[in-house]
């Protein structure tokens, strides 16, 4: 029987340095990447269309000012409630909805390194989880 001392990553006798090596990759490829994207914002044409009609912000507005108008004349009418959260959750979605992400001016060798980075650092994490006895042997 193996002692917990001579357990690597994730309790099985993988690679402890693989492992350490696969998360510092991880984590440099992931900010690289993030540090790279650009986001823009703005309500191009609207938060959203229905039936070609685009609906903006303001127009979100409306339903969700006659629901706190009913709930302040009496908040125990539940369709004000609805109009009033039903609005606020419209507007947030569509706020987010027209986040739109860009990448900086990257070279293709940049955005390959990032991306090395990255996926190979996962790999080298999930690798070093598995049990090495029962790797094949590249022979």
């Amino acid at each position: 029987m193996e002692s917990a001392s001579n357990r690597g990553a994730g309790g099985t006798p993988g690679g402890v340095a693989s492992f350490l090596l696969g998360v510092g990759m991880t984590i440099a490829g992931g900010y690289l990447l993030l540090s790279s994207l650009r986001i823009l914002h703005g309500f191009w044409g609207g938060l959203f269309a229905i039936g070609g009609f685009n609906v903006t912000g303001g127009i979100i507005m409306i339903p969700f000012l006659i629901g706190v108008g009913i709930i302040f004349y009496d908040r125990g009418r539940w369709y004000g409630w609805v109009l009033a959260v039903g609005s606020l959750l419209a507007l947030i979605i569509g706020a987010i909805a027209s986040v739109r992400f860009s990448f900086a001016g990257l070279s293709a060798f940049e955005f390959i390194v990032i991306l090395v980075l990255l996926f190979g650092g996962i790999g080298l994490v999930l690798g070093s989880l598995r049990d090495s006895n029962q790797n094949p042997s590249m022979s």
